[in-house]
């Protein structure tokens, strides 16, 4: 079994743990931003709209930033201001409000949620982290607890990737912060710091205290309320040969939370010498062929061509030009002709390969993909025949377009 990590990387000792959660509640009480959730969550008396509002706000924060979510989370809430506005809307008009905001699935579950609270649960929402995880579908163990603390008061803490920046600076742990082990240890961490009084407030200024302070390049060490509680910034003042025990007495391979033998303390880096990852996977490398279908509208304004992805996999349910995945290293000669050969379906007629105008080349990142989309457009004269038993698809026109549920990818496109 692997040797118990010494017990300078936790917080064991009372009146430590009390100080932080003074200095860290003091600081957010006076700096913290003004986020509409989170006026909702102080303010709205009803507990079910309460867990709501704090739900939407959280589902949108994953892999997004908060100055891109504040817009859409407005807009959301005018939209569907309770739990059982929600589950009567339809996937599409999900799709269309959460266009922009990327992991489409996101919204997809959310209103599968809704919709198993309203119909299965009497229109209540779980009161603890467990209920939220275990009955509701999309719900993890980080916004279960998120939604538990700020909407309900539960004592429990969170990790997201803010707080285990925060926790591996403050505890120099310097092993592979997304590994199962250490995450548990900053879970138990996390549980154990949260103020029981003020439980939804610490949290949130934990995570506030890794977005705009403890940030992960060039961090202002200097504003920091629990500074005087970080291993990280007493071992950047004092370098290798601290006065006092520190982390480095926990000796070498047997520590599973100190930094690998291999990675040793740098200087230069400073407190960002926390937390550290793995290396990342590079992006797969993909292309796609999509064309811009145009006719002439009935009123002489263009109109376009979009097909409905599946209803599951990447941009599940979306609308797009008509699309081919390509082998990659082909011919374009080949690419043209395999393009031509897909819109035949969409088109009902042949489509001659050279017809095909090559417009550009589009290239998109998701988080597991580096996508080109090799761009060609082809005016249709004269009516079109779409083939129901294909996809859905539709003509529209530009203004259409950009109010459907379409990607920021086909936007670009």
């Amino acid at each position: 079994a692997p040797a118990p990590p010494p017990a300078r990387h936790l917080f064991s000792d009372p009146a430590e743990i009390e100080a932080l959660r003074g200095n860290l509640l003091a600081w957010y009480d006076r700096c913290k931003r003004d986020l509409p959730w989170r006026a909702l969550a102080a303010t709205e008396p009803d507990a079910n709209r309460r867990g709501y509002a704090v739900w939407v706000s959280e589902v949108m924060l994953q892999q997004t930033q908060v100055a891109t979510v504040i817009d859409y989370y407005n807009r959301w809430m005018q939209k569907w201001p309770t739990l059982q506005a929600l589950a009567q809307a339809s996937l599409e008009e999900v799709n269309e409000l959460w266009a922009g905001l990327g992991y489409y699935s996101r919204g997809k579950r959310l209103q599968e949620a809704a919709r198993k609270v309203v119909s299965k649960l009497a229109g209540r929402m779980p009161r603890t982290a467990e209920d939220l995880q275990k009955l509701l579908p999309g719900v993890g163990r980080y916004t279960a607890g998120a939604i538990a603390s700020i909407s309900y008061g539960q004592a429990t803490g969170v990790v997201d990737g803010n707080v285990i920046r925060v926790l591996c600076r403050l505890r120099c742990i310097g092993a592979d912060s997304s590994s199962p082990a250490v995450i548990d240890r900053l879970w138990d961490m996390a549980n154990v710091l949260v103020d029981s009084s003020r439980p939804g407030d610490f949290n949130q200024a934990l995570m506030e205290l890794g977005a705009t302070v403890c940030v992960p390049k060039a961090p202002l060490c200097g504003e920091c309320p629990v500074k005087p509680h970080c291993q990280a910034w007493r071992r950047k003042l004092f370098g290798n040969r601290p006065p006092v025990p520190d982390v480095e007495d926990c000796g070498v391979g047997d520590c599973p939370l100190c930094p690998p033998a291999t990675e040793p303390w740098d200087s230069s880096l400073g407190v960002t010498n926390f937390p550290r990852k793995a290396a990342k996977k590079p992006p797969r490398a993909m292309r796609t062929a999509t064309c811009v279908l145009e006719r002439r509208g009935c009123h002489g304004a263009p109109e376009y061509l979009i097909v409905q992805r599946p209803s599951s996999g990447l941009l599940a349910g979306l609308w797009e030009f008509p699309s081919l995945l390509l082998a990659q290293d082909l011919q374009e000669e080949k690419e043209r002709e395999e393009l031509a050969d897909h819109l035949q379906a969409w088109m009902g007629r042949p489509v001659a390969a050279k017809g095909l105008q090559f417009i550009g080349e589009v290239i998109h990142i998701f988080s597991h993909i580096h996508q080109t989309y090799v761009v060609y457009s082809l005016h249709v004269d004269g009516d079109v025949t779409l083939d129901p038993a294909l996809s859905p698809s539709r003509w529209v026109t530009e203004d259409e377009f950009h109010a459907s549920a379409v990607s920021t990818a086909m936007k670009k496109v």
